[in-house]
């Protein structure tokens, strides 16, 4: 009996060594199994101006697993929308071909290719940005590579014309505690980055040169209404950069900016508070 259960002790235990479960291909892998191919990462934010053009966008894709240096042929992969889509096919977008070739010579590295549809949209959008999920569902060319089971998530974001960039002149209001501290005035800039999204020269009540860093903050215009995504100041702190939500905009009438941000530093959820003010010059 002790032969027999060290026996079986022996062979779970390789069993173990050399067999895993990958979460996120929702697959089982070893050391001989299959190759995996599907979409690279699980979610994607596509931001495009509703202007009635249409938009090609490439979504990364990729094949692997234990034995794919020691594949030879191409890889056809086969893709479709999933299940848990909001996204309207012809409203939102389109796939005029749902396949994509991994080839060794770019090691097995690809991109699946979609359509954004803009024609009709009116932005800003009544509600939540559509979500496109896709999924592989098939491969050919080898015979040990498999369609994987992760999807990504593409959130298709319809933005209107933005062209915030610029000097600007702008008026701090800063509190802390409840408590009003001080008022600054100074000159910055806003530098876009992509559509509708900019990144300030300046952020929270310190120059640039006391905090180092990467300068300013990023924040996004859609459509005349301002949001400051949580970020860590400057992309150096643990200090959270974050706007109130709802509470920032641009005057249609002036085109001057009002933004309204706490700095924290977590778990806090108040701490500083700036009102700012942006007259472009």
């Amino acid at each position: 009996m002790k032969k027999i259960k060290y026996i079986l002790t022996f062979m779970i235990s390789i069993s173990f060594l050399t067999s895993c479960f990958d979460d996120e291909t929702g697959l089982e892998l070893n050391d001989q199994g299959n190759n995996v191919a599907g979409f690279t990462n699980a979610r994607e934010n596509v931001s495009k101006i509703a202007s009635g053009d249409e938009y090609q966008v490439a979504l990364k894709m990729k094949l692997e697993g234990p034995t794919v240096m020691d594949l030879s042929n191409d890889v056809t992969v086969t893709f479709a929308a999933a299940a848990g889509s909001t996204a309207i096919e012809g409203v939102h977008y389109r796939i005029d071909n749902p396949t994509t070739t991994l080839s060794k010579a770019n090691n097995y590295l690809g991109y699946g290719q979609i359509v954004m549809l803009t024609d009709g949209i009116v932005a800003p959008l009544a509600g939540p940005s559509p979500v496109l999920v896709l999924m592989a569902t098939a491969t050919n060319g080898e015979n040990k590579v498999v369609a994987s089971g992760k999807a990504v998530s593409v959130t298709l974001n319809y933005a209107c014309d933005s062209n915030l960039d610029g000097t600007y002149t702008e008026t701090i209001d800063y509190w802390r505690g409840g408590a009003y501290q001080s008022t600054t005035t100074r000159t910055v800039t806003f530098t876009k980055t992509g559509v509708g999204e900019y990144r300030t020269s300046e952020v929270g009540h310190w120059t640039q040169a006391q905090l180092g860093g990467t300068p300013g903050m990023t924040f996004y215009d859609v459509c005349g209404t301002i949001s400051i995504p949580g970020q860590n100041l400057v992309d150096l702190y643990s200090n959270w950069v974050q706007g109130v939500s709802g509470a920032s905009s641009v005057d249609p009438m002036t085109g001057d900016i009002y933004m309204e941000y706490t700095i924290v530093v977590p778990p806090a959820t108040s701490d500083r508070v700036y009102y700012t003010t942006y007259v472009k010059q």
